[in-house]
Parts: structure tokens; sequence; C-alpha cells
């Protein structure tokens, strides 16, 4: 059963709890020591927990900020895969992050896509082709402080557009 990490109205389907369990034995997220605790079932919100263990311990004994910064890393770029499905291109392009206070024990992570953001994207692709849009999250402890802030960089474009801009090249 998910987890829940942050209050939700929204409840996991069957295709995101399959994934969720799945998840735990992908290995690239497996190394970096989070778990994704809850996926709802539209795709627009994830919880993300960071554990302080042997695996994301750091010299100075806090959660190791590569671990901290891996364990994001795919999450808004799969989401936007999710909602908007195989005629578009979704990448991560471009990633800042910036530590606040040294990470111990438990660290969670929500990461949420509105329906506003949603229809401004589509509105994008019919306006433009392809465009970046910026997307923040915070990694809190358990008393609730922000760790680390990571801003993540998504690329998007619709896929005739792209194949087009590639033919060009």
């Amino acid at each position: 059963m998910a987890e829940l990490l942050f209050p939700t109205n929204r409840t996991e389907s069957t295709e995101t709890r399959n994934w969720r369990w799945k998840s735990y034995f992908a290995l690239p997220l497996w190394a970096t020591g989070s778990k994704i605790k809850f996926i709802s079932g539209d795709w627009r919100e994830i919880h993300l927990r960071l554990s302080l263990n042997r695996r994301t311990r750091n010299i100075v004994g806090t959660i190791f900020g590569g671990s901290i910064y891996s364990s994001v890393d795919p999450i808004y770029m799969l989401m936007w895969m999710k909602i908007l499905g195989k005629d578009y291109i979704v990448w991560d392009k471009a990633a800042s992050i910036r530590f606040l206070i040294p990470g111990k024990g438990n660290l969670n992570a929500q990461f949420l896509i509105d329906e506003e953001e949603i229809q401004l994207v589509k509105k994008m692709f019919t306006e433009q082709g392809e465009f970046d849009r910026e997307y923040v999250v915070q990694f809190k402890n358990e008393d609730k402080k922000v760790v680390a802030e990571i801003r993540k960089t998504i690329y998007f474009a619709n896929k005739e557009f792209y194949k087009k801009k590639r033919s060009k090249n």
C-alpha cells in the first residue's frame, strides 16, 4: 500500500501502484537510496523518500548530495512523459541544486504538476513546437525544514516539430 508522505486527495491506480512497486527494483533508483512511496493515478503527483543509511551516508554522517540530486533526476521527466503520451519528446535538460542544511534521517519530496501547468504546456506546443520549463522540488526533513532545493529544466517538443528540426541539420 502507498505511504503518503504529504496530504493529498489523489489515489494510486493499478498501473501506478505496479509502476511504484517495480521502481523498487530499478537499479538507478535503488542506487540513489530513495524510494517512490506514492504515484497518483493521473501521474500528477509523486512522493519520494530518501533515508540516511549506509548507502547514502557521506564522510560527515549526513546524506550524500549526489544521492539527493540523483533521486529526483528522472521524476519530472517521467511524469510529463506519462501525462503527455507518445506524441511528444520530454527530456531533462539542466539542473541545479542548493543545499540549505545537512540532511539527516528521512528526507521527503513531493512532485506536483497541476492542471493549469498542463494546459499552459499544451498551449506552448501549438505556439512554439519546442520549449523549456523549469520545475522546483524541495527535500524536507522530518521537522518539515527544507534541506535542499533542486531546479530541473525540462525540454519539451512536439515529435513532428522535432523530426523536421532534425532533418534540417
